[in-house]
């Protein structure tokens, strides 16, 4: 009976140990594409987003085994092309920095190796204009976008502690004009960020 209790002792603290050293977080870097569509105003111009790549960091914290919280971190550089036909120069480019931070829920399920995933949340993207010989007109200025981040993906696990994931991110929000009135199309846009990387969990 003594040996039976010790046995039982003995197997709830490893199960309590096992249960603590459970990975909760982790972070992940991936290389990420920018795609954008044709955005029309409505005096006739339009604002093109120019396709891109740059580098995602994210970093996941579990809440339960299928509800977490994730924050984002998206650098690249594109170009941004304007056309107004009112000017002689109908086509105008901006080289821009785009920076985006994001907060979102995050939903997975686990199926064998395979973790499929949905996020949803919200976000900020800051347009610099870059002011060298990709950018046309020097009448620009930064600009923040408040917007809608969603997206989702699969994870493959290649071991407890990594693994790779293949993702896709969406941002809605308004075009940006860089202060320039010529540049208003007051219309939002979708910007569509596939991604492809690895996550350390811990």
């Amino acid at each position: 009976m003594k040996k039976m209790m010790l046995l039982a002792v003995l197997f709830a603290g490893f199960a309590t140990l096992g249960n603590a050293q459970e990975s909760r977080q982790d972070v992940s870097v991936s290389g990420v594409g920018l795609f954008g569509p044709t955005v029309h105003g409505g005096a006739g111009n339009t604002a093109n987003t120019l396709a891109a790549a740059g580098f995602l960091a994210e970093y996941r914290y579990m809440l339960t085994p299928r509800s977490g919280l994730q924050a984002n971190y998206v650098y690249l550089q594109n170009s941004m092309k304007f056309h107004i036909p009112a000017t002689q120069l109908e086509n105008n480019y901006v080289h821009v920095r785009d920076e985006e931070a994001s907060f979102a829920y995050v939903y997975t399920r686990n199926y064998h190796n395979f973790n499929p995933f949905v996020n949803l949340g919200v976000g900020a993207m800051i347009f610099t204009p870059i002011r060298d010989y990709e950018t046309t007109t020097l009448d620009t200025k930064q600009t923040t976008a408040i917007g809608l981040v969603a997206g989702g993906g699969v994870a493959y696990e290649i071991s407890p502690s990594f693994d790779v994931r293949v993702e896709y991110q969406g941002f809605l929000a308004k075009t940006p004009s860089f202060g320039n009135d010529q540049y208003k199309t007051n219309r939002y846009q979708w910007l569509s960020l596939p991604a492809v990387g690895i996550a350390y969990h811990f």
